[in-house]
């Protein structure tokens, strides 16, 4: 199933032969071996030689390394050096700070700096939600990990974390013009890294906790909420359970069945589980059936986990037990956000007709999607080599754009609902169909569409007065809002 791509993609500059055969000799060994090339440059040409980079892609590090050692042994032929396109990115980090304001004179600096900005911190300190107008604050997220629970590579700590923070707060700015600053703590204690949330919190619009390992994670969030006033979410439950929302109002669209009808299965009850069971409560389906690494979660299983024991309450109506084939069966939906290779094509052929299957782990799905497809209607992965791709940066840019913009103060469920149907209306009706459920991730109207929804629904449910104790700007200016990003 896998597919050489980008993300191990290498550029190996080597000598060859000045032949008229090289770079078809070049070109054949990279093929044989299962690479993918994207390029190839001839950077010096001399009378006994040629230098040629050639960027190819591999299935993973050890292919990469292999493609370029299967170079080597061409007759003639010297490699050089090999440069890992991925690495090269990451050198020296990818996000950096600029101002926003020209600093070229004595006037800019007296205003931006002494003795002028003087005026701007007295007049926070008598209104303090000023900040939000004024400071950083207006257009600022944290980014907030303990490394614990790092894409598929677990709990590798804070710096290794750092990556993946990085490359989240460069996908704030992109989609979203939203200033995100990574925030990778050096604590994995609950109360440690609830009160140092706490303490930075002055600085930030929004606290975007991240990889973050359950079930540590729902208490951390919850008490966040209770104790900041300012959006707290945690984008691996909330923005998942958005997004997947949104495909399954488009994916029940196609196959023309209503939610209220249909039996869902939720495999891997997490912290991604969790948030798609409570948000799909929402549309009250016919029932929900999670299924963990213990089989068919039901109240009389005696689990000790509070969240386990939350979502048996309110789910599996009619106490169905087994495993995952059981659950599966005669059932209309499964999403999967667990681990790889745990359905099978004999599974899903014993669903109910018109599936919709969801295997979203990553990078390797439940089920082989090629697998799904002999059954289900409508597959969907996290992947982008397939269509349908569930992929949270449809989510997560637009909603903090959202509340950024309504100075909002909490993020509710009708707020994450009004998100989910703004993606999926971005699919309109001629484009929707079976490999067309979700918009691209670069397809421009998502995040503007998400922001909209958010901030609308931000402001009717009051979380978005930008004067909570009733109190007013204390600026004797009116563009304090009018500010483009």
């Amino acid at each position: 199933m896998p597919v050489p791509g980008p993300g191990y993609s290498i550029t190996v500059r080597v000598e060859a032969p000045p032949s008229t055969t090289a770079a078809g000799d070049l070109t054949s060994a990279i093929g044989r071996a299962g690479g993918v090339i994207t390029a190839f440059d001839v950077v010096e040409s001399h009378a006994d030689r040629i230098v040629v980079d050639i960027t190819c892609n591999a299935l993973s590090a050890d292919h990469a390394n292999d493609l370029a050692e299967v170079l080597g042994t061409l007759p003639g032929v010297r490699v050089r050096k090999i440069s890992d396109r991925t690495f090269l990115v990451h050198l020296g980090g990818k996000i950096e700070v600029n101002s926003r304001v020209a600093l070229n004179n004595r006037d800019d600096l007296s205003r931006a700096y002494t003795p002028g900005v003087a005026r701007v911190c007295t007049a926070i300190a008598e209104n303090p939600e000023d900040a939000r107008r004024l400071t950083i604050k207006r257009n600022a997220v944290a980014v907030v990990t303990d490394g614990s629970a790092v894409l598929g590579l677990g709990n590798i700590g804070p710096e290794a974390a750092l990556p993946v923070m990085e490359g989240k707060a460069a996908l704030f700015k992109k989609f979203a013009g939203v200033n995100a600053w990574p925030v990778c703590l050096d604590t994995q204690d609950t109360e440690e890294i609830i009160r140092a949330v706490e303490l930075i919190a002055p600085v930030y619009g929004g606290i975007n906790l991240e990889d973050i390992a359950a079930p540590r994670c729902f208490e951390i969030e919850a008490r966040l909420r209770e104790k900041l006033n300012i959006p707290v979410f945690h984008d691996d439950q909330h923005g998942t359970a958005i997004v997947v929302l949104g495909a399954l109002r488009n994916a029940l669209r196609v196959v023309n069945k209503d939610i209220a009808d249909c039996r869902i299965v939720v495999c891997g009850v997490g912290a991604a589980g969790s948030a798609i069971i409570r948000l799909l409560q929402h549309k009250k389906p016919a029932d929900i059936i999670a299924v963990d690494i213990d089989g068919i979660v039901h109240t009389g299983r005696g689990d000790t986990d509070p969240n386990l024991q939350s979502i048996a309450a309110g789910t599996n109506k009619d106490g169905r037990t087994g495993t995952l084939s059981d659950a599966v069966r005669e059932a209309d939906v499964f999403i999967g956000v667990s681990a790889p290779n745990l359905l099978t094509a004999d599974d899903v052929a014993t669903m109910n007709t018109d599936s919709i299957v969801f295997a979203l782990a990553n990078p390797d799905p439940e089920i082989d999607p090629l697998e799904a497809q002999k059954h289900a209607t409508i597959v969907a992965t996290g992947r982008s080599d397939y269509p349908n791709q569930i992929n949270n940066v449809l989510a997560f840019p637009g909603v903090f754009r959202g509340l950024l913009d309504a100075h909002a103060h909490k993020i509710t469920d009708e707020m994450m609902i009004a998100a989910s149907n703004a993606i999926a209306d971005v699919v309109d009706g001629d484009r929707l169909n079976a490999s067309f459920i979700v918009p691209s991730v670069f397809d421009s109207a998502v995040a503007p569409a998400v922001a909209e929804a958010v901030k609308k629904a931000a402001i009717a449910s009051k979380a978005g007065d930008p004067e909570p104790n009733g109190g007013g700007s204390s600026m004797p200016w009116s563009m304090a809002d009018d500010v483009d990003y």
